[in-house]
């Protein structure tokens, strides 16, 4: 019998968001998790609610005989001189087999906490759809995901944002070269990788075939008209600030011809896709979206 998760109100889940997302202090979110302590849960319990739990996220196992899986190093030369990432195949593309199958690349992008094991596991449930996936982290510079999310944060904030966006425009282009790749590619992030998911389409033009950013920032509206690829654009209903992008992000695409659909998922708030974080996973909208996105991906990507 699984135990009971706290009920936590929305300033809970809001207070999550701007602990992780730098806003405000170890000690202010650990001062303002005290208020909803109340009724026989603790600050412990809500503190606990609200932090990733990655065991509980992991739908693919890091054994599973279906994939093969490696870290490769990727040169960045106008970024901080190379990016490591998490490179996953379904063993249908095992380059050693007498006719080993080509595939379609997607680039796994991270919020602004590095390449933790949520996301490693989103480049698996990839590979089992039978792509490609390569999840590079910005934080290789700095030493890497170092374990924890906070510790994380920290130290995405001490590298250079230009030079990590050049990172990930490396490691894209190095997916798409790769002889066991169709030469089709695309993006998909969360959050920090939702806007880079963006950035992508618009560093890129025709060199990617789809992105699709979960709760992402937009491009500047001057860029909108470079972008080439399919854009598929996931939000949640009461991530209000990011959500309310949508309008005018589909007018600018719109204008751009570029093929786009958005999806506005209803109860559902920012980060609603991470299963390793309770509170914030909302089961529903998040199938939804999984679907949607890799039907997108085969539609744009694999064509």
């Amino acid at each position: 019998m699984e135990p009971t998760k706290p009920n936590l109100p929305g300033e809970a889940i809001q207070l999550y968001n701007l602990f992780i997302h730098g806003e405000i202090s170890r000690r202010d979110f650990m001062d303002g998790v005290q208020r909803f302590a109340v009724g026989g849960v603790t600050a412990a319990a809500i503190m606990s609610a609200l932090m990733p739990n990655y065991a509980l996220g992991q739908q693919v196992s890091r054994t599973d005989d279906r994939i093969k899986a490696s870290y490769e190093t990727v040169p960045s030369p106008q970024g901080n001189g190379s990016i490591k990432g998490y490179f996953v195949r379904p063993v249908s593309a095992d380059t050693r087999s007498a006719t080993p199958a080509k595939l379609p690349g997607i680039l796994v992008i991270h919020e602004n906490r590095g390449l933790n094991p949520h996301i490693e596991d989103i480049a698996r449930r990839l590979a089992l759809a039978n792509f490609m996936a390569f999840a590079p982290d910005g934080l290789t510079s700095v030493g890497g995901f170092p374990g924890d999310d906070y510790r994380g944060g920290q130290m995405f904030s001490k590298v250079d944002g230009k030079k990590m966006a050049e990172d990930f425009v490396a490691a894209a282009l190095w997916l798409k070269s790769r002889p066991d790749c169709t030469g089709k590619i695309g993006a998909t992030g969360f959050c920090y990788g939702g806007g880079i998911s963006n950035t992508l389409a618009v560093r890129l033009g025709a060199d990617i075939a789809a992105a699709v950013p979960f709760y992402g920032a937009v491009p500047a509206k001057d860029d909108i008209s470079k972008i080439k690829a399919a854009i598929l654009v996931h939000h949640g209903e009461l991530d209000t600030r990011l959500a309310s992008t949508w309008p005018a992000y589909d007018m600018a695409l719109t204008a751009a011809n570029a093929p786009h659909e958005g999806y506005i998922y209803p109860g559902a708030v920012h980060g609603f896709n991470c299963d390793a974080t309770p509170e914030r996973y909302n089961k529903a909208a998040a199938d939804l979206a999984w679907q949607r996105t890799i039907d997108w991906f085969n539609k744009y990507a694999r064509a």
